[in-house]
Order: structure tokens, then C-alpha cells, then sequence
């Protein structure tokens, strides 16, 4: 079982060159972080992450761009993978995406994992003219649309949502026939969209106590895909418990990854928390 740290970094925290380089030294695989472009002032949404009514932490508005951020990273790292969790493809161009994707990757020679997602924030999606009722059916239009120029040397897509005629775009993915995709969410319906255009599954703070739950649709996820003939899928915790004994069970439940989750703290905390983090991966 693979460990790294997710995590967002903002204009007021720790620079990502500076976190890549401490994740890096204490033998993590990989760093993730997140992505908002922005966040409508006025918001009817609820956030997912606290309970009913309480406020949006600070963090969420100041982001740095993640294809940005992971450049960097990647520019002053040698072996850790980098990645997003989640990209919020529903607010982004395919076509500039999919350069984007392969950029990084290229200039990661190879090191992007490419967590996707549609977001919970009606009104952030609605600034970018996406219709929310929608927003699942045009991540996968938008997910088939680059996976057509990623291996197409000239790539035409006809969609509902997505249209382009013959265009030639590099460079290419050094990962074949893309960097790993996937798929961030506990819907009901996420584990179709992992069978349907992603490589792995990416389920968002699960609870202890919720395990078993989780276990069984592990188990789920994996028998649809060997029915259908597909490779066996990842799974990537995003926010893992950092305790022994819930590591334990996140390898008996078949977990490839866990991504500990780092908090919004001053700079010069974040060796410190980075340490304790690290404790965990090296008692398992």
C-alpha cells in the first residue's frame, strides 16, 4: 500500500515547491492537491465537508491553479507522483485540458495521476456556464473528448456537449494511453463512472465506522470490472485516518493508496505535521 498527502495549498500557506520537496524527504509517494477556481460570494450550496450551515473554510477561495502548483513540484522533485483530487473537469475546456494533462505528465516524465471530479458547488459550475443537472453526463462527454486526443494523432469528437472537427494537438501523455484517471466521489452512481472512463476509484473521507460499508462496494467495483473484462480498478483514499489500526484495515479492504490529509496550518508547522503523518506509514 502506497501513502501520500493531499492537501490544498494557497497563496497564504506553505509554497508548493517548498511542500513538494518535505513530502518528498519523508518518503511519501505522492502529493495531491485541490482545485476551485474561485468561490461565488453568495452560495446556496451546502459545503459537504462540516455540518449543516457552518462556513466554508478560507482555503477554498485561495487556491493556487493545480496544473501550476504540480509543476513546480514536479520541476523540483524526482520520484513523487503528483496528482489532483479532484480536478473539477466540468468547470474547465477539454481541449486546453487535455494539453494541460499532457503537459504535465511530460514534464513529470510520467508522474501525473489525474483525480477527476464534477464538484459540489452549483454556483461554481453555473459561472462557467455548465447546467448542474448536467454536470455528470458532460464530465464523461468532456473525459471521452480527451482520451480522443490523447491517442489520436488528428482527433475529431461529435457530442452533446463537446463538438470539434480534426484538430492536431501535442504533446503527448508519456503514460499510455494516458496518465491514470480517477474517479473522486460516494455517490450512488460514482462506481459507474469508474467502469465507464476511469482507471481507479477515489472515495472522499470515509468514517471508520463506515468501513464495511466501503469494503463492500471495493468488492462491488472490482467484480463489475472483472465481469466486464477490465483490469482491475484502484482505490485511492482521499483523507485516510493517520492511526495504525485504521491503516490495518484500509490494507485488508484492498486499498492501494491513502492519501493522509494535511490541514490549512502556518508554514512553519508543517514539517512538524508532515513528521507525525509519516509516523503512520512506517509502523504498518
Amino acid at each position: 500500500m502506497d501513502f501520500g498527502v493531499v492537501t490544498f495549498v494557497t497563496d497564504y500557506g506553505i509554497d508548493p515547491v517548498t511542500l513538494g520537496r518535505l513530502v518528498e524527504e519523508r518518503g511519501f509517494d505522492s502529493l495531491f492537491v485541490t482545485e476551485h477556481t474561485h468561490i461565488p460570494a453568495s452560495r446556496d450550496s451546502a459545503w459537504p465537508g462540516g455540518p449543516g450551515g457552518s462556513e466554508l473554510p478560507v482555503k477554498y477561495s485561495h487556491t493556487y491553479d493545480p496544473f501550476v502548483a504540480l509543476s513546480a513540484v514536479a520541476a523540483t522533485t524526482t520520484t513523487l507522483r503528483v496528482g489532483t483530487a479532484i480536478c473539477l473537469v466540468v468547470e474547465r475546456d477539454p481541449i486546453t485540458l487535455a494539453k494541460e494533462v499532457a503537459s504535465l505528465d511530460r514534464l513529470s516524465q510520467g508522474r501525473f495521476v489525474f483525480g477527476v471530479g464534477a464538484g459540489w458547488n452549483r454556483e461554481e459550475m453555473t459561472n462557467h456556464g455548465t447546467d448542474p443537472a448536467t454536470r455528470m453526463a458532460l464530465l464523461a462527454e468532456r473525459m471521452a473528448a480527451m482520451q480522443q486526443i490523447w491517442t489520436s494523432e488528428e482527433a475529431s469528437f461529435r457530442g452533446k456537449f463537446v463538438e470539434f472537427d480534426r484538430i492536431w494537438s501535442w504533446p503527448k501523455p508519456v503514460q499510455l494511453p494516458r496518465p491514470p484517471v480517477l474517479v473522486g466521489g460516494l455517490g450512488p452512481t460514482v462506481l459507474d463512472r469508474v467502469l465507464d472512463f476511469a482507471d481507479g476509484w477515489m472515495p472522499l473521507r470515509v468514517p471508520v465506522n463506515q468501513l464495511d460499508a466501503l469494503g463492500e462496494r471495493i468488492t462491488e467495483l472490482r467484480t463489475r470490472a472483472a465481469d466486464a473484462g477490465r483490469p482491475r480498478p484502484t482505490v485511492t483514499l482521499y483523507g485516510g485516518a493517520p492511526r495504525p489500526d485504521a491503516v490495518a484495515r484500509y490494507a485488508e479492504l484492498g486499498i492501494d493508496t491513502v492519501l493522509l490529509e494535511l490541514p490549512d496550518a502556518d508554514p512553519a508547522e508543517v514539517p512538524a505535521l508532515l513528521d507525525s503523518l509519516a509516523e503512520v506509514t512506517t509502523a504498518t
